[in-house]
């Protein structure tokens, strides 16, 4: 199993945007809601350059407003992380299921850190952060690296995305994707399973992503 984080495991989008949005208040604009939604998923440079481009001011410093943002965000993580409905059974019932699980996610180590506060640092096998990777999504290797390290083959694996880049990455890796829309909505895509909520994700949905009988705990 391959989770992501932002979205998916965690409300953390919400952190973001408040973030993002006092980063552009600081510059003197206001971020877009177009700007803001082609973010979610990408990595921390792009979206400064999505950020930068939108107020007009594609000249800034990439380095110094991630370094900015990467400060305010690490405030926010400790004080208001929560799970997305169903996130916390779901995880749960993988692991005492014993499947090898990991986590991919385009968020640094730092505040991956943070965040496995809440997660739990024995919920997964393998941890893949954005800044541990060469190509981040919507590049496959984040999800090509997480599969590597379970000893996996991709094409057994389940990614659980909320973003498009998210899934295209997960797709391009091989993976079978359930997705679960969080603050922007997902086309229908082929390959692609679609849910409003992992409040109705079990065992028994993924083992038919994969063709298999479900895994019993």
């Amino acid at each position: 199993m391959l989770f992501d984080m932002d979205g998916t495991l965690v409300d953390s989008e919400k952190l973001w945007d408040v973030a993002l949005r006092e980063l552009a208040a600081e510059y003197g604009g206001t971020l877009s809601d177009t700007a803001r939604k082609a973010m979610i998923g990408t990595s921390m440079a792009a979206s400064m350059r999505i950020l930068h481009d939108d107020l007009g001011q594609p000249d800034r410093d990439p380095d110094v407003s991630a370094a900015w943002i990467n400060t305010r965000i690490l405030e926010l993580f400790r004080t208001g992380l929560r799970w997305r409905p169903g996130a916390m059974a779901l995880l749960r019932a993988v692991r005492a299921a014993g499947i090898p699980t990991a986590l991919v996610t385009s968020s640094g180590r730092p505040l991956v850190e943070i965040a496995l506060d809440t997660l739990g640092r024995d919920s997964f096998d393998a941890v893949v952060c954005g800044d541990e990777v060469d190509a981040a999504k919507p590049h496959p290797e984040p999800y090509l690296t997480a599969a590597r390290l379970l000893g996996v083959p991709i094409a057994r694996c389940v990614a659980i995305e909320d973003s498009p880049t998210g899934v295209a990455s997960a797709l391009a890796a091989g993976a079978a994707v359930l997705a679960v829309p969080a603050e922007v909505p997902l086309p229908v895509t082929e390959g692609v399973h679609q849910v409003e909520s992992l409040t109705g994700a079990d065992l028994e949905l993924l083992a038919a992503l994969l063709g298999e009988p479900p895994a019993r705990p």
